[in-house]
């Protein structure tokens, strides 16, 4: 190294200004940003959401189960996939649009489900259906919405998917599917990694913090299970046994629920080839690998290292969706290098969400499809078709 250069750097080094920026907290971060355009990735919205929702809340967004080990892992995974750029490549126009059973978006991201949007902004799930209109996103729908699904199909522009929890009694889901099919609904996707409950230690320990009266706002509150006053689950009002997390579900209510509906069907929560496989011989239409953020099973697997696998057993013709961890445009590329058709967000969008409304959701947005671009055009794959395996590289695992 010159000489002057290596002065250069080390005044750099000791300069004031460069000290106190690596001294930045947290709080001294968000308190910068007054609006969603100030936020400058992922991580500002998140750092935002933290301080304005109380701890009950936050647990419930934030935790996943036992430890939040498979949580992390979802976000550790995606730093041990290498990017291998090439070079040369007219790079000047670059295309992100894809398409879902023949319906065209403007960027392989989704909005992933996601519970009670009240809790986290008073737009709710209005608000994300405006940012995913506005950026012609696809959304999925929770059953646990605190908006009705007829309200936020109008907020959308058009109708959401809808994720589907069984109930314990067969009309019931009868009911429930005629319901959103009435209304418009392409796409079913029903959740399979909740059945057996869920070990959510450390959204209790933010729950006994909370110091605020719950019973306010919730009739009920034992074990860290809320119940929400009459209204607030507009789907599963009169629905039996709703999140209780029944056991019954199996192969043959798949099939079941392919004679009874239209819709396309999904399956979220497929973590093996296995069960991949058999997605393939009962007719689905496709698969989201999940692991429900870390939600569902400690299973310490993250879901883009599972997605190979997947795709194995799906067979090349399946639409295959993923998500957990995805938390920069660069976490998209690689899903969509290791073979997913497109990836989907949660906590990052409700981060935006709880920070600023529509406005954090779309900001949320904007920033990964940028992020996406750039990476895109670093790599030297200017369409999403040229985004493969031999865009990446795994890094091998310490011995």
């Amino acid at each position: 190294m010159a000489p002057n250069r290596r002065k250069f750097l080390t005044f750099l080094a000791a300069s004031p200004g460069i000290a106190w920026a690596q001294q930045i907290s947290p709080e001294q971060s968000a308190a910068v940003i007054a609006s969603a355009q100030d936020a400058l990735n992922v991580k500002d919205f998140e750092e935002i959401a933290q301080h304005k929702l109380p701890p009950a809340h936050w647990g419930y967004l934030t935790t996943g189960v036992d430890d939040d080990r498979t949580s992390k892992a979802n976000i550790a995974a995606f730093e041990r996939i290498e990017l291998r750029p090439r070079r040369l490549v007219d790079v000047s126009h670059t295309d992100i649009r894809t398409e879902l059973f023949g319906t065209a978006y403007d960027a392989p991201i989704f909005l992933c489900p996601a519970s009670y949007q009240k809790m986290f902004h008073p737009q709710a799930e209005l608000g994300s259906a405006r940012a995913a209109r506005a950026k012609n996103t696809m959304q999925i729908l929770s059953t646990g919405t605190s908006v009705a699904y007829e309200d936020v199909a109008k907020a959308r522009g058009a109708a959401p998917w809808y994720q589907f929890d069984m109930p314990l009694r067969w009309e019931d889901t009868e009911k429930t599917i005629k319901r959103v099919e009435d209304a418009g609904c392409p796409v079913l996707v029903m959740t399979v990694d909740g059945f057996g409950g869920r070990n959510a230690e450390t959204q209790l320990r933010f729950a006994r913090t909370d110091t605020r009266n719950c019973l306010s706002c919730h009739p009920t509150s034992n074990a860290g299970r809320i119940t929400l006053p009459p209204g607030s689950e507009p789907m599963t009002e009169g629905i039996e046994g709703y999140g209780r997390n029944p056991q019954r579900p199996t192969w043959q209510d798949v099939d079941r629920l392919k004679k009874l509906t239209k819709m396309k069907l999904v399956l979220k929560g497929i973590e093996t080839r296995e069960d991949a496989r058999l997605c393939k011989e009962h007719g689905v239409d496709a698969v989201e690998v999940s692991n429900h953020g870390g939600r569902a099973t400690e299973d310490l697997r993250a879901t883009i290292d599972s997605l190979p696998e997947v795709i194995d057993g799906a067979g090349a013709q399946m639409k295959i969706l993923i998500d957990g961890g995805i938390r920069r445009g660069a976490d998209v590329y690689k899903a969509l290098a290791t073979g997913a058709s497109a990836v989907g967000i949660g906590r990052a969008y409700l981060y935006g969400l709880t920070a600023f409304g529509q406005e954090g959701v779309e900001r949320v947005l904007d920033i990964l499809r940028t992020e996406l671009l750039i990476t895109m055009r670093g790599c030297g794959t200017p369409t999403l078709a040229q985004i493969t395996l031999a865009s990446i590289a795994k890094i091998p695992s310490a011995p």
